[in-house]
C-alpha cells in the first residue's frame, strides 16, 4: 500500500533545466571545443530558486584555465522562468595540475567536493566528432 508520498529519483549530476540554460551561457562564453573538464556542485534550492555552480577547464596550448559557471533558476512565484547566470576565470596553471587546480575551489566555496562529468552531458558529440550545438 502507497503512503500518498511520490518518490523520485535525483537527475543526474548536471542535468536538468538550469543546468541546460548554463551550458547555453557558457557555449556563448568559450568555444566548446577547447573545453578539457566539466565539474559540477550539488545544485541547492532556496526560496523558489534552484542555484548551480559548475568548473569547467580550457586548454589553450600548454596551459590550463580553470572558469566557474553559476546560475539562478527561478522556479516558483511571479517570476517563475527567470535565468540568470555568472561566468568567471578563477586560476590557471599546467596541464597536468587539473586535480590541483580544480580541488582549490571546493576549498574556497566550503562545499562538498563537485562531480566531474563528461563534457557530452551539456555538449553531445555530432557524427564528425564536433561538439553539438543546438
Amino acid at each position: 500500500m502507497g503512503t500518498g508520498y511520490q518518490v523520485t529519483t535525483p537527475p543526474e549530476p548536471g542535468v536538468g533545466d538550469g543546468w541546460a540554460l548554463l551550458a547555453e551561457a557558457v557555449a556563448r562564453e568559450l568555444p566548446v571545443a577547447e573545453l578539457h573538464g566539466l565539474w559540477v556542485f550539488r545544485p541547492f534550492r532556496r526560496d523558489g530558486k534552484e542555484y548551480g555552480t559548475a568548473i569547467l577547464s580550457r586548454v589553450i596550448e600548454d596551459r590550463l584555465f580553470i572558469y566557474t559557471a553559476q546560475y539562478a533558476h527561478t522556479l516558483k512565484g511571479k517570476k517563475r522562468g527567470e535565468f540568470a547566470s555568472e561566468f568567471a576565470e578563477v586560476g590557471s596553471g599546467p596541464v597536468d595540475a587539473v586535480e590541483e587546480l580544480v580541488a582549490l575551489v571546493p576549498k574556497r566555496t566550503e562545499e562538498e567536493p563537485p562531480v566531474q562529468i563528461p563534457l557530452e552531458r551539456w555538449y553531445p558529440v555530432e557524427d564528425d566528432g564536433t561538439p553539438d550545438l543546438g
